[in-house]
């Protein structure tokens, strides 16, 4: 399996989005709006300092920095040319890339959406020790991931170009993955049942969370 090439998507990364979940939602800000609010109902904590850890094209950043206005949001990824369009869309963001080998200041939230997938099986952990060592003891490391036991998404992840290399993680091994990095594992529930054209629904899913059957779902670590 060939590692997907993010510099070579980042430019048409909307695009591509929109062909794959179009169906879902018409919206293409809908997931990076929902992921934020539901960070914000459930966290112990007040942020002070957030990291969007993969941050892509930053589509996630401008809700992070609306729902959490007295915090300093920061992104990081690997594709250098997601980041010179994510400066250019979120002025004022301090953006960096990863393995640039600079030492950054501990944050109280680390945010990553559908990113770990990406990451080869081998070196999970390593990425998961290192998001640790970067949070403040009592900070938080939110993990959204797709569902391996949603058929939609799977079919979504099969058709999409820049999940060419995915392999999707179970919530065990996200959980497991949480707990070797030195972290609690505080929350964990699956999201994302209700499609927005159904959104007269969407009270139903917050006592679908123990459902397996959600788009997508998340873990919450706490370092200790």
């Amino acid at each position: 399996m060939n590692k997907v090439n993010f510099d070579e998507h980042a430019e048409n990364y909307n695009e591509l989005l929109r062909e794959s979940v179009g169906f879902f939602s018409a919206d293409e800000a809908y997931f990076a709006r929902y992921k934020v609010k539901l960070v914000q109902k459930t966290t112990r904590i007040k942020p002070a300092r957030i990291l969007e850890y993969g941050c892509g094209i930053g589509r996630n950043i401008p809700f992070l920095r609306a729902t959490f206005p007295e915090a300093v949001v920061e992104g990081s990824d690997v594709s250098p040319l997601s980041l010179e369009l994510a400066r250019a869309e979120n002025p004022g963001v301090p953006f960096f890339l990863e393995d640039d080998g600079e030492m950054h200041e501990l944050f109280d939230m680390v945010f990553v959406a559908s990113v770990y997938h990406h990451i080869p099986p081998a070196q999970r952990e390593a990425a998961t020790a290192t998001l640790a060592k970067r949070l403040r003891p009592g900070g938080e490391l939110y993990i959204f991931e797709h569902n391996p036991y949603n058929p939609i998404t799977r079919r979504i992840v099969n058709n999409c170009p820049y999940d060419a290399d995915a392999v999707l993680l179970k919530p065990s091994e996200t959980k497991s993955l949480v707990r070797k990095a030195a972290m609690a594992v505080t929350a964990a529930n699956y999201c994302l049942f209700i499609p927005p054209k159904l959104s007269a629904l969407a009270w139903i899913e917050s006592g679908l969370g123990w459902l397996p059957l959600g788009g997508q779902y998340w873990v919450r670590g706490t370092r200790n």
